[in-house]
Parts: structure tokens; C-alpha cells; sequence
């Protein structure tokens, strides 16, 4: 199953920065000296080319035209998110674009109270947790580069410079994507960033590659657009390669009544609903075939964060014994360590740029929040725009502020990593204490299971 040769077409190269090292945690700082200054301005342009590596000795992106749909390809740029770019122009005052003043905004300062690093559970918050402050006009005060003053106001399809700094920055440090042009764009979650997906590569009747169990969801998401499902065979390690390069090495458009699928919506770990996860082998396998039949790969990950540790079996013995929890192995000792132990990404071996991978803050932080990310390249990224600012417009400046005082101004890039870290043991110590309780009270001559990774 080795893949095709493809060839590697340039795409228009809009970057900004000027470092090439490989980003760490740790060599945050010294990146954000060299990048060019977030402005505190309102609803200004920003784009990931600003604050990532070029990645010079690096491929750039396949084009994908040819899979971009008419709906999609004949989006032209909204005219009132293109006029906000002039507002960062030194003495303009507009009269146009229709933002409205903040001192009618009945909003003064938020304040809430989070977990201070290492110290996450809700009882150490309670006790130790530090109080966040932010007011309206802390940018023009010289407090913050993001205040109530510029994210309660219209923004941009991308996302405020602000969050779209440490996002992109994070899928830096996490992904090192292989690639030069790739870029991040800030949604409303991924089931909005899904269905905007559908919408600029599929067209009613198209055939979408699927896991035989799939994401309800997604499903329903997909079914009112005309787009056909087809469920791939799966096994423990979820999705089987073998079985989707013999659907399409075989595929007969007079049979189907569609063309050959050019779509995989996948879910790699803790696969929902099955909870299957992809080993690093079977994601290359999954990548290769894709290359061979050129298929652009649809990669949610809501849960990567979550692989759990080894399972390790509690002190249920007895049934009249008191319950002990188990308790998972101890965490990494490192952010290396962690970023180490974490199964390679789609994204982390995609030289083609045929990924466009959707992550969420709603299983690590909050669901309620309606913010995540996607990364593609940077022509996916630029129709995936189009689309947004005259849709969702952008996520909620309410979220986008509360996530970037915790996780930029608070926490930092070490202090998150050190509450993902948190949160897989916490998750790692209620599935033994789950799994020991199966073991213990289901009888197995007519109840199984796998231990899940994520």
C-alpha cells in the first residue's frame, strides 16, 4: 500500500515571522520578541503566518481545487470584515462598519476565580485559586493586549488576534505540522466547523468515508446536505486502512451512482461511540492510503488530550470489602514527557496538507464555551473564512476573552499543559475505578469490554 507520487504546488506565501527553530513551551517568550505585536485595535485582521514558524525547509501544501465545491469556491470576501482591516490605520476614525461604542456596553469588569498550576481540584481552587480581573479599557491602560473594550464588539471570522496567537502557537508546540502553510482558525466548536467543512467540499450526493460506527452528530449534520455516508470496517484499533483501500480500489461510479469518495471523517482517539483509538502504525497506514487515492482526511479530535495511562487494577477484591480507588501510574515529569507519550497526530504527518484537523476547548475546558480551532492549509483556511464571517461572523467574544485570561495571561503554554497533564490522570483514575468495578461485579459469561485509551 505504498502511496502515489503526488505533486506539491505553491501556494501564495503570506508569512510574517521570521524565526525557523522548532517551537517549545519553554521558547514561547523568545518567539512572541521576534513575531510582530498583537494590536489592541477593533475587530483588526490577523492570521496564524504572524506568530508561527515559516518553515522554510519545509513542503508547501497540495492545492486542493479540484475538491472544492461551486458553493464554496465562488465565496467572495465579506466587503464589511475586508473594511475592518483600515481601522488599523494611525488617525483614522471610521464612520463606517457599524461598531458600536463600549460606553454603551453595561459591562465594567468581569472577575472570576481558577485553579493556580499545579493545583487543579475544585477543593485547592477553593482554597488556593487565584481571582481574574478584567475591565473595559485595560488595553488603552497598557493592563492587557485584550479587554471587554475590543472582545465585546464584532471581530473577525478568523478570531481575535489574541487567542489566535496561543492556539496557533499551541498546535506549534503539540504538531509541528510538516508543512510550510498551515494555519489556524478560531470556530464556534467543531460540530460548526464540521458542517462549514461539508459545505465547502461536498456537493448533494457525494459519498463521505465514515467509521462503520460513526459520531451521531456528524451523521446528522451530514444527511440533510445529501451527503451519503459509507461506513469503513473497524476493528480494536479502530478504522481498517485494508478495508477502505478495497472499497475504493473498487469502486464503480455506475453501481454507487457517485463518484469515488474524496472525503474520511475520522475521530483517531477514543473514537465515538465505539472508543476505539488508532495506534501510531495504523494512522501512517490510514495517511498512506489516502495519499494513494487522494483523499482529504477530516481529522476531530475532541478527545487527543484525554489518552489515558496503562490501566492499573484497583484493591476490589471482595464484595464485602470496602471499595479502594485505584490510582493511576504518576503523571510525566515533564511536558516533554507528556507531549512524548501522546500518540503521533494526522495532522503531525501530514506533508500534503490534506488534513484539515478540528480541535475543542469543550472536553478540556468547558463545552459551554462554543470555542475551538481548526488547522489546515492556508487555501482551506481561506475558504473556510469566507464562510464564517458571513455565518458565525466569529466565536463569542465573551469566551474568547475568559479563555485567553486563563490560558495566556494566567496559565501561560506551561501552566495549560500542566492541567491537560491534570486532567488525563483524573480521567485515567475514573476509568480504573469504572473498569476494577466491572471486573469485580459483571459476570463474564455474558458482559465484556475493552479498557478504553481515551
Amino acid at each position: 500500500m505504498s502511496p502515489l507520487g503526488l505533486d506539491v504546488e505553491a501556494a501564495t506565501d503570506t508569512q510574517a515571522a521570521t524565526f525557523i527553530e522548532r517551537l517549545s513551551v519553554n521558547g514561547v517568550p523568545a518567539r512572541r520578541c521576534k513575531a510582530p505585536a498583537v494590536s489592541t485595535g477593533l475587530a483588526t485582521y490577523a492570521s496564524s503566518d504572524m506568530f508561527k514558524s515559516p518553515g522554510y525547509d519545509k513542503p508547501k501544501a497540495r492545492r486542493w481545487d479540484h475538491i472544492i465545491n461551486q458553493e464554496s469556491s465562488t465565496r467572495e470576501f465579506s466587503s464589511l470584515k475586508a473594511a475592518a482591516q483600515l481601522l488599523k490605520t494611525p488617525g483614522l476614525i471610521s464612520l463606517g462598519g457599524g461598531l458600536p461604542s463600549s460606553t454603551v456596553f453595561p459591562f465594567e469588569h468581569l472577575e472570576f476565580k481558577v485553579p493556580q498550576p499545579p493545583n487543579f481540584s475544585e477543593a485547592e481552587t477553593e482554597e488556593s485559586g487565584v481571582l481574574v480581573r478584567v475591565g473595559k479599557h485595560d488595553a488603552a491602560q497598557g493592563k492587557s493586549i485584550y479587554d471587554i473594550h475590543i472582545a465585546f464588539n464584532y471581530g473577525q471570522g478568523s478570531g481575535s488576534a489574541q487567542l489566535l496567537r496561543f492556539v496557533t502557537e499551541h498546535t506549534e508546540i503539540v504538531h509541528h505540522p510538516p508543512y510550510q502553510d498551515w494555519q489556524c482558525n478560531l470556530t464556534v466548536g467543531s460540530t460548526s466547523a464540521f458542517e462549514i467543512a461539508l459545505r465547502t467540499f461536498c456537493t448533494r450526493g457525494d459519498y463521505m468515508m465514515t467509521e462503520e460506527y460513526s459520531f451521531c452528530t456528524a451523521l446528522e449534520t451530514a444527511a440533510p446536505l445529501g451527503i451519503k455516508c459509507l461506513g469503513i470496517q473497524m476493528d480494536s484499533e479502530g478504522l481498517l486502512p485494508a478495508h477502505m483501500d478495497d472499497v475504493l480500489s473498487n469502486w464503480s461510479e455506475s453501481e454507487r451512482g457517485a463518484q469515488k469518495p474524496f472525503l474520511l471523517y475520522t475521530v483517531p482517539t477514543g473514537q465515538n461511540p465505539t472508543g476505539a483509538t488508532q495506534s501510531a502504525q495504523r494512522r501512517r497506514e490510514i495517511y498512506a492510503c489516502a495519499q494513494r487515492h487522494d483523499i482529504y482526511i477530516l481529522e476531530d479530535e475532541p478527545y487527543y488530550f484525554l489518552q489515558m495511562q496503562p490501566h492499573t487494577t484497583g484493591s476490589r477484591r471482595r464484595r464485602d470489602a470496602p471499595a479502594a480507588p485505584a490510582t493511576p501510574p504518576p503523571p510525566p515529569l515533564s511536558h516533554e514527557a507528556f507531549l512524548d507519550s501522546l500518540l503521533p497526530s494526522l495532522l503531525s504527518m501530514d506533508t500534503d496538507g490534506r488534513v484539515l484537523r478540528l480541535d475543542s476547548f469543550s472536553k478540556v475546558i468547558a463545552p459551554g464555551m462554543r470555542v475551538g480551532w481548526i488547522t489546515a492549509s492556508a487555501q482551506i483556511i481561506e475558504r473556510y473564512a469566507r464562510y464564517a464571517e458571513v455565518s458565525t461572523q466569529m466565536p463569542s467574544g465573551v469566551s474568547q476573552l475568559l479563555l485567553f485570561k486563563l490560558l495566556d495571561e494566567t496559565w501561560g503554554h506551561a501552566g495549560y499543559m500542566d492541567w491537560l497533564i491534570w486532567m488525563r490522570w483524573e480521567y485515567t483514575r475514573k476509568r480504573d475505578n469504572i473498569v476494577d468495578a466491572c471486573e469485580e461485579f459483571l459476570p463474564k459469561e455474558v458482559a465484556s469490554w475493552c479498557v478504553p485509551q481515551a
